[in-house]
């Protein structure tokens, strides 16, 4: 299926999938690597997220990790309005996502700095608000899938039947988005949100079911502990475990965004699974 979304005006085609490069602007999110906050660093990230290949980046300023430290609504919006400023000086034509579930965080870096994508992996649970302030801002939004809210990702989720949970969660939010006017919609399966090491993995093998809502879906599993705890060793170890999972959600066309930390790496993975499409029979010459 072919999927489009309006990002600041302009149409961004997402028929080959699209890479999302991870800025993150903290002290203390789980992939040490990661982390950049002086004006030089975030400049030296843009640069290479750009020159890798990324289309996308994807700007944050409060670790979800379990046990990062809270951070007030104040400090997380200067901490963008720092990053966002060298990153428009930078790259002022870039595609900016900001990674928040604050709406009034989301509305400031929308207004004043051009921010074209809201990336918020609490799906409107920790704000009333964000709907309503996506949809009347009218940049896509980024509905995540997690059991519990941020606090609660560590604690031991359960569930009855996963993928038909959320398929429900999913129904019922993206109603709530239409009937406020939401537009473009990205569906996030939330890889590491409120889910064991098995139930991650039934995730993946079974993620071609939120086709069904004929929505583009983002796959967020860069370095996560669904990979290194299998694998037993650590998020620094992890890029090729990253870049199997991220070909198989490809090979199942369920990954129009693949939010990583390792750019190269990603648009590699989607170069060659594109071209290997090419060459797919389809049903009418089997």
């Amino acid at each position: 299926m072919q999927y489009s979304i309006n990002v600041g005006g302009h149409l961004l085609e997402l028929s080959t999938p699209q890479v999302m490069g991870i800025l993150n602007v903290t002290p203390d999110s789980f992939y040490a690597e990661s982390r950049v906050q002086t004006e030089e660093a975030i400049r030296r990230r843009v640069i290479q997220i750009l020159n890798e290949g990324g289309c996308i980046i994807d700007v944050g300023a409060f670790s979800t990790r379990p046990g990062a430290n809270d951070v007030s609504k104040e400090e997380e919006m200067n901490r963008l309005r720092t990053a966002l400023k060298t990153i428009r000086q930078e790259a002022p034509d870039a595609i900016l996502s900001v990674d928040t579930f604050r709406a009034d965080v989301a509305k400031m870096c929308v207004e004043e700095y051009g921010v074209q994508m809201v990336n918020d992996i609490s799906c409107g649970q920790l704000d009333a608000q964000m709907f309503a302030t996506v949809a009347k801002l009218g940049v896509p939004y980024i509905l995540m899938h997690g059991q519990g809210t941020v606090s609660a990702t560590a604690q031991m989720p359960h569930y009855e039947d996963l993928m038909k949970e959320i398929l429900l969660y999913f129904a019922e939010r993206i109603q709530q988005l239409r009937d406020l006017g939401q537009k473009d919609i990205i569906l996030d399966p939330g890889f590491g949100f409120g889910k064991t090491l098995e139930q991650n993995y039934e995730l993946l093998a079974n993620v071609d079911a939120l086709r069904i809502f004929e929505l583009p879906i983002l796959v967020g599993v860069s370095r996560k502990s669904m990979i290194y705890k299998l694998l037993n060793t650590s998020a620094e170890h992890a890029l090729n475990g990253t870049s199997v999972l991220n070909t198989i959600a490809l090979t199942k066309d369920c990954a129009q965004i693949l939010r990583v930390h390792d750019v190269r790496e990603a648009v590699e993975a989607v170069s060659i699974v594109s071209q290997t499409d090419k060459y797919r029979f389809t049903d009418e010459q089997i």
